[in-house]
């Protein structure tokens, strides 16, 4: 992996998070123009943040296929690098005991 490319997880939640931004938008539009029901009272705000929320995780999960499996690759890769670390450790360790 080269130093100037992000992390597969910075990507993905980056992408996250403007799928969320898009859905948060579309839905206070939707909301702003009576396509969708406002809140009660002072609780549209919080109504049109649902919203957004319920429409970007389906979209999310949809579209972002590929950024999550090259995030759980590299999680993966980075754990077996980490246990051969320990495990060569562990047997340096009790090569030195005996």
């Amino acid at each position: 992996m080269s130093a100037s490319r992000p992390s597969a997880a910075i990507r993905y939640t980056a992408m996250r998070l403007l799928i969320f931004v898009g859905c948060f938008f579309v839905a206070g539009v939707a909301v702003h123009f009576g396509v969708l029901p406002s809140g009660v009272g002072g609780s549209n705000v919080v109504w049109v943040l649902l919203l957004g929320l319920v429409l970007s995780a389906p979209l999310s999960f949809v579209l972002l296929r590929k950024q999550r499996d090259e995030m759980s690759q590299q999680i993966v890769t980075k754990v077996d690098r980490t246990k051969a670390r320990l495990e060569e450790n562990r047997t340096r360790e009790d090569s030195v005991a005996r």
